[in-house]
């Protein structure tokens, strides 16, 4: 992946992923999605790769993984396929990934019969 020179500031970040500052300023103090620079002043500022870095945390979050795992996936997905381990743990993650997106699957399944049910009873 090349680096990608345009910057932004952290409300432009956050209007382009939907996150709240509250929550980008959490990641930057947990050390999951530090800024790539700060201004003279102090402010935050970002580049695409931190875009895309926080797109892919935005992916994990409703799969239910904690901040270390997601600070640890990270770090797998940047070292690349060659670094040592990385494939088996990667397995594992995929299809601790797989069973939660399913649970998931299910659980809307099972909201839409409600919803269903209710809208049959208000008709």
């Amino acid at each position: 992946m090349t680096a990608k020179t345009s910057t932004m500031h952290i409300g432009e970040l956050a209007e382009r992923t939907g996150l709240s500052l509250r929550t980008i300023r959490h990641y930057d103090e947990v050390g999951l999605l530090p800024a790539s620079a700060r201004t003279d002043g102090g402010f935050r500022v970002y580049s695409e790769d931190d875009f895309e870095r926080l797109a892919v945390i935005k992916q994990m979050k409703p799969l239910g993984f904690s901040l270390e795992e997601m600070s640890e996936i990270l770090g797998l997905l940047a070292g690349g396929p060659d670094a040592p381990g990385s494939t088996d743990r990667l397995v594992e993650i995929l299809g601790r990934a797989t069973h939660q997106r399913a649970k998931m699957a299910r659980s809307l399944a099972q909201a839409d019969d409600f919803i269903a049910m209710l809208g049959s009873r208000t008709a």
